[in-house]
């Protein structure tokens, strides 16, 4: 069967991620639990952490599916380039945030007289740091459908992703941007367990993730077969 992606924005529903990503972790947390572990060890390997995270959806989709999958499947280094260059482009972006910063200071402290701080650095530090934090969050938010379309869609080139995942997102930054506070938030109560359970509540953030993820892809998916034949019934 041919699957087709026709990128489009997607009507995200908030909500039903998070009902659903608690249900599957409630139904085989064994599991998810031990795929999460691997995951986090893999991603103690250099250059090996948004790897290990597309393994885990991978992972969960098939969990979700009720097909046969085990959590060393974690260990798949099939995919390593795209999200090898996918690092470096995110290496070479921050890195190109930080060039305007750094020249100011260089050129501040060739200016400065004596120990003392020169205006011209405090004057350019507020609105600098604050449209590099805004910068910095668009793109995250844009390239949210990045990694899902590499792992479960098979995506390997970054420049199509990226031009998937913006158009997917238009009109939802802010939904996407709630989803994730949320989930971060919730995924983040095991601290409140002496620190330690904070590895029992964040597995809910790649699972509720997941079916944002998973419910996105099925909106742009286009089957052209399933297509011909709904026309020849006409």
């Amino acid at each position: 069967m041919k699957v087709n992606l026709v990128p489009k924005p997607i009507n995200f529903k908030l909500g039903e991620y998070i009902n659903k990503g608690f249900e599957l972790l409630k139904k085989d947390f064994g599991n998810i639990f031990i795929a999460f572990l691997i995951c986090f060890i893999m991603s103690i390997i250099p250059f090996c952490g948004l790897l290990a995270m597309g393994n885990l959806y991978k992972y969960l989709q098939k969990l979700s599916q009720n097909q046969t999958a085990s959590p060393g499947d974690i260990f798949d280094f099939k995919d390593f380039m795209p999200y090898f260059m996918l690092q470096l482009i995110v290496f070479g972006g921050v890195l190109a945030l930080y060039i305007p910063f750094f020249a100011v200071l260089g050129l501040s402290g060739a200016l400065s007289e004596g120990n003392e701080p020169n205006p011209m650095v405090v004057t350019f530090m507020f609105p600098y740091f604050f449209l590099m934090i805004a910068a910095i969050y668009y793109f995250v938010l844009k390239g949210f459908y990045i990694v899902p379309l590499i792992s479960l869609k098979g995506v390997k080139e970054i420049k199509e992703a990226w031009n998937i995942s913006k158009i997917m997102s238009q009109g939802n930054l802010l939904s996407i941007f709630l989803f994730s506070l949320i989930v971060s938030i919730l995924a983040q109560v095991g601290i409140l367990a002496c620190g330690i359970g904070i590895f029992l509540t964040l597995p809910f953030l790649y699972t509720a993730n997941y079916f944002a993820f998973e419910d996105a892809i099925q909106q742009i998916e286009y089957d052209e077969i399933t297509e011909i034949g709904s026309k020849n019934e006409f």
